[in-house]
């Protein structure tokens, strides 16, 4: 029902209003307390409750706080490409057949103190040509496609290094290093830190910013004990955006140590 009044093409004949609690001109006093104690002690399903989002997983949830600043702060919204600075898109590779893992890729621009997410694109058991075809068609200019360490491995179906594969599609291609041990916990710190300089452009990655919302910790109920990061359908995207933190950070740390302002990216 949700998808069949906001999304798609506007019914004919109709009138669609979308209407929350700001709207309320007598909203009470006693649920405003309760707005404002939830905004504080539990922003993982403030959205939901409050907002009218989608419920996502309150518990352990690792960018809840991050992706709920985002939204109070107008950083979700319509995040224009910058014309003169060049395009990155940071991949997590998954596999073939219709049960492998998802191919999750974040298109990215570094502009100075500022990181724009310009869209996300998502699938499960496609060919490598279908992303080519997919970055291709965003018509955004040359476009450096930033791999994670398994880039150099080889292909299952035709014995070729994926990032073979994708310089042959015509993109320039860099493989970043392993992170090796804790290196999906490395990915979501340097998420976190860097997530304040971090624009999304609204239209393009709600699917990206549900993952985001969604990717949480796996726990032992019974002992009541954090296990790592849940592997599901939310964690390739996250993989990939923890990628391009980790690989924005690197230069920044390089330009610190040599104490040169940093200027931005090119």
């Amino acid at each position: 029902m949700d998808k069949f009044f906001r999304g798609g093409d506007k019914i004919v004949g109709s009138v669609i209003l979308k209407a929350n609690w700001q709207d309320n001109p007598w909203f009470p006093v006693e649920l405003e307390a309760e707005r404002q104690i939830d905004l504080i002690r539990y922003p993982d399903r403030y959205g939901h409750i409050w907002d009218g989002e989608y419920a996502k997983a309150f518990e352990g949830a690792y960018f809840a706080r991050e992706l709920l600043a985002a939204r109070k702060e107008g950083r979700i919204c319509f995040v224009p490409r910058d014309p003169i600075l060049s395009i990155r898109a940071y991949w997590d590779i998954g596999g073939a057949g219709a049960k492998a893992d998802a191919m999750a890729i974040w298109i990215v621009q570094f502009i100075c103190e500022e990181i724009r997410l310009l869209n996300y694109i998502e699938g499960v058991g496609q060919p490598l040509s279908y992303y080519a075809d997919a970055l291709r068609v965003l018509k955004l200019g040359p476009i450096v496609c930033v791999l994670p360490h398994d880039g150099t491995n080889t292909s299952n179906i035709t014995g070729k290094k994926y990032k073979d594969h994708v310089e042959d599609a015509g993109f320039e291609v860099r493989v970043v290093e392993n992170q090796g041990m804790g290196a999906a916990m490395q990915r979501i710190e340097a998420a976190r830190r860097i997530f304040p300089m971090c624009r999304f452009n609204e239209a393009t990655t709600e699917a990206g910013r549900e993952a985001l919302g969604f990717y949480h910790e796996r726990r032992d109920e019974h002992r009541n004990v954090g296990l790592g990061p849940e592997h599901d359908w939310a964690s390739h995207c996250a993989d990939a955006f923890g990628l391009m933190a980790i690989d924005y950070e690197k230069p920044r740390k390089h330009l610190k140590k040599l104490e040169i302002p940093n200027a931005g990216y090119v």
